[in-house]
């Protein structure tokens, strides 16, 4: 159902069936050329002594009468007569003629089944890298293909030097084997084209044919950077391939991030699972589902294709408003009714929260440069409701906020979001996240270094899980009773702002002298701006911290007491600020050492005795 068409990118599936059509013909060449190969004759001159020559010609007596010095005067054996004396030469110029294959048109020959060798072998990986070659049928007819064009080039006629330039000589145009592999080879230079009614187009409105270029090119753009597990829009049977892609279809397209391992989905006309709208009915055209690692939500954005610009004529209001051509008003309030009207239940009974992170109009407009000054492109960033525009020739904006958001963070794609007034200190006044180490001091000389040299070392190994490293703002050194008691400081009286952390090994700790066994023990060493007394110290109140714990800033600028620091839950938290309302609380622990205390006993106020 297919024939050739001009091309310059040329896929090698194109370039196999063209070649499983026309290899038999060109094996068959190239063994006809072998048996009456194009060659020329090539005249190959020497010097030799006289006594050995064999055949000579003029060639001789130009080189002789050069060079007199070759003759040698015998009288007797002479036959050349000079000045009344006989001479023979010592050496002359022999001549042979034999046949040459070496020939632009035998190079040809050979370039073209070096050429078809590499990529078959190219075609070979790439559908081993897939892990596609496990059609035995295939496999041996690469195989097959393989080992014929290696035979082939082992033919003698084929011994000649790499092709340089290719000239069509009347040999490659008429000459029996010659001309047939120039035939196939111009074929294998084409690609293939739909020749029958396999897709029967119809009339489509230009704003649905719209819809159907973004959905299939943002499909591009990330098959381009990502492997693509999975796809509903193509269909086989047994009468061919049809293309479901319409309104009432839906399709799904499935992508993994070679980078991480990420998967992300791309959905077409529909929602994704769990989604619901519990007033008026919501469909975009385009939903972006992506799952983060060590993040349990989906963070989920909508691309609706709208098929509408305005121009910004001189003396309208938009023009006026917005200084540049772009999207329709009305097309963005439809996002903030999107990312609005959206939302999810994990199960029945749940809260239903909001779903859609953020929601942007792909609208046509080819100055990619001039847009990133709208509004409409700025309020992206501000609260991730907007525009981009989007044609064949004006993608890039549209690809490059594609790698942000998939590259993003869980967190920062959290903070994408547009949130409700008082989230920020709602959200302050929650144990959000541990970014405070909280560690133990060895002697009273290591307080002194550290608070001189500005910085803190703690062993690798007590650090449990080192992905908290990452989250890490602060650290805080805690005193203990029983070595700083006598300098009348115990708790924590210190702390300071992380600016740089490394994993390095004890003894390149060179501000402390190392214990003998730990030089080769990997350490952690923080590096702070500034050390910062806190203005009442967190007593130890009967317990301690045996190596180091982590805790918020929140609880910790809040905290009387070294056992406060180990509140985690969001109960205790909230249990501890009621109380703190009402006067001193006391946080009791399973373990006097804070840090080894696996959960909360209870969380009261002291008693007025």
């Amino acid at each position: 159902m297919t024939g050739l068409k001009e091309t310059r990118h040329q896929s090698l599936s194109e370039f196999f069936t063209i070649l499983q059509h026309v290899f038999a013909q060109l094996v068959q060449a190239v063994e006809r050329i072998n048996s009456s190969p194009h060659s020329k004759h090539q005249v190959e001159n020497r010097v030799v002594e006289a006594g050995r020559l064999k055949k000579t010609g003029k060639e001789s007596i130009s080189y002789l009468t050069k060079r007199p010095q070759l003759l040698v005067q015998d009288d007797k054996l002479g036959f050349i007569p000079m000045n009344g004396q006989r001479y023979y030469p010592s050496h002359a110029i022999e001549t042979k003629r034999h046949v040459d294959y070496d020939t632009n048109e035998n190079r040809f020959i050979r370039w073209v089944l070096l050429r078809i060798a590499s990529k078959l072998k190219d075609l070979k990986t790439r559908l081993t890298e897939k892990g596609r070659l496990k059609d035995p049928l295939l496999a041996r007819k690469l195989n097959d293909m393989q080992s014929q064009l290696q035979r082939l080039l082992k033919l003698d006629f084929l011994n000649v030097k790499e092709m340089r330039q290719l000239s069509v000589s009347l040999v490659l145009q008429m000459a029996p084997g010659y001309r047939e592999v120039y035939r196939n080879y111009l074929m294998l230079m084409k690609g293939l084209s739909i020749q029958s009614d396999l897709f029967r187009l119809s009339m489509k409105d230009l704003a649905q044919l719209y819809e159907y270029w973004c959905f299939l090119k943002i499909h591009d753009l990330l098959s381009r950077k990502y492997e693509l597990l999975k796809q509903d829009i193509i269909k086989v049977n047994r009468t061919g391939v049809f293309v479901t892609l319409d309104k009432s279809q839906k399709a799904r397209m499935v992508y993994r991030n070679p980078r991480n391992g990420e998967i992300f989905t791309l959905y077409y006309n529909t929602l994704p699972s769990g989604e619901q709208t519990p007033t008026i009915s919501q469909r975009p055209d385009n939903v972006l589902t992506l799952k983060k690692n060590d993040s349990d939500a989906e963070y989920k954005y909508i691309f609706d294709a709208k098929y509408r610009l305005n121009p910004a004529y001189e003396g309208t209001p938009y023009r006026r408003d917005y200084k540049l051509p772009g999207p329709e008003e009305s097309d963005i309030n439809t996002m903030h009714r999107y990312r609005d009207a959206i939302v999810y239940a994990e199960g029945s009974g749940k809260e239903l929260e909001r779903s859609m992170f953020g929601a942007y109009v792909l609208f046509p407009y080819h100055n990619e440069e001039q847009y990133q000054e709208h509004k409409f492109y700025k309020s992206i960033e501000l609260i991730n409701v907007g525009a981009l525009p989007f044609l064949p020739g004006s993608t890039k904006l549209m690809e490059a906020f594609l790698d942000e958001i998939i590259m993003d963070s869980p967190e920062k794609a959290y903070e994408r979001s547009a949130r409700p007034r008082g989230t920020k200190n709602y959200y302050e006044n929650k144990l959000i996240g541990k970014n405070v180490l909280v560690g133990s001091l060895r002697e009273v000389q290591q307080l002194d270094d550290a608070l001189q040299l500005k910085f803190y070392h703690v062993p690798l190994e007590n650090i449990s899980d080192h992905k908290l490293l990452t989250q890490l703002e602060y650290v805080a050194l805690y005193q203990s009773i029983k070595k700083f008691e006598p300098r009348g400081e115990t708790g924590i009286h210190w702390y300071g702002k992380i600016v740089d952390w490394k994993v390095i090994r004890r003894k390149e700790i060179t501000e402390r002298p190392a214990r003998p066994g730990t030089e080769e023990k990997l350490y952690v060493k923080f590096t702070v701006s500034e050390w910062v007394k806190r203005d009442k110290p967190i007593i130890p109140g009967g317990r301690g911290i045996y190596t180091l714990l982590y805790t918020s800033k929140y609880v910790f600028d809040r905290a009387l007491e070294i056992a406060e620091l180990k509140l985690e839950t969001e109960e205790d938290l909230r249990a501890w600020r009621e109380q703190r309302r009402l006067g001193p609380v006391t946080v009791e622990l399973d373990h006097e050492q804070v840090d080894l205390a696996s959960r909360v006993l209870g969380v009261g106020r002291l008693s007025s005795t």
